[in-house]
């Protein structure tokens, strides 16, 4: 879908943003401005309805998903700093709405308009470069529904390419799960356990001072379980560092100053 010129963009901040990195949202905002686009925060949206959705409450996932889908009505763009929020917004909202002939063509519409922050900046709004500069070696972590629902990957990669002073680092299998899963930790925590421990140590294979990812479920679970090892590792939104706000808070998982 071609971009106007200066698009009316909805910003879905998500619940893990709103509640425990409110920087990422005020970064993601930051990069779609100096993209050209006009922001806005619909203040009656909540949360996208995956957790009701994961565990199987398809009743109540359908309900959050209309309030969604009536908050977001309008705008040229919806775009989360968050592939799975994205994700079950353009992959799952028409199968959820498929039975409802009212909000079925409604959801359908506004899947189609959501996407994920870097690769809406990237894909759409055509940004190729960043006036940001970040010393340090850095690697990144693929989302499980970032990547294999949105096609995000080739995006993050392309604009850290050009911020100043910046070595990508790639681990061994960037694009394993971390064990967050949403409601999958929770369920069989044990083997999300050890699935974590295996990135953790993946990370730290790869010499990197910081570890991005653009999805704050996976941030909050590698984050934790590198403070546990007492690991130096500093964890960020790759939103942060794309808009130069590393200096606005604390990594992941440290206390603020």
């Amino acid at each position: 879908m071609a971009s106007p010129a200066r698009p009316r963009v909805a910003l879905f901040v998500t619940c893990l943003v709103d509640l425990f990195r409110p920087t990422a949202g005020f970064a993601a905002v930051r990069l779609l401005e100096q993209a050209g686009c006009i922001v806005e925060v619909p203040a009656a949206q909540t949360c996208c309805g995956q957790p009701a959705y994961n565990s199987g409450d398809r009743a109540t996932a359908a309900d959050m998903a209309r309030a969604v889908v009536a908050a977001f009505e309008g705008y040229d763009f919806i775009v989360a700093p968050s592939g799975s929020c994205a994700g079950m917004i353009r992959a799952h909202y028409p199968s959820l709405l498929a039975n409802d002939p009212q909000w079925k063509p409604r959801a359908e519409a506004i899947a189609g308009r959501t996407h994920e922050l870097v690769s809406f900046l990237h894909d759409i709004m055509g940004v190729r470069s960043l006036p940001v500069r970040h010393e340090g070696r850095v690697t990144y972590h693929d989302s499980c529904s970032g990547l294999r629902e949105l096609g995000v990957k080739a995006q993050p990669r392309a604009l850290l390419a050009t911020v100043a002073g910046l070595e990508l680092v790639e681990m061994a299998a960037p694009d394993v799960c971390c064990g967050f899963g949403g409601t999958f930790c929770v369920k069989y925590p044990a083997i999300s356990d050890r699935m974590v421990t295996d990135k953790a140590e993946d990370v730290e294979r790869t010499g990197a001072a910081t570890l991005l990812a653009g999805d704050m479920g996976c941030l909050l679970n590698i984050a934790g379980k590198l403070k546990r090892r007492g690991s130096s590792v500093a964890v960020r939104h790759v939103a942060e560092l794309l808009a130069g706000m590393t200096g606005e808070a604390p990594p992941i998982g440290e206390p603020k100053a």
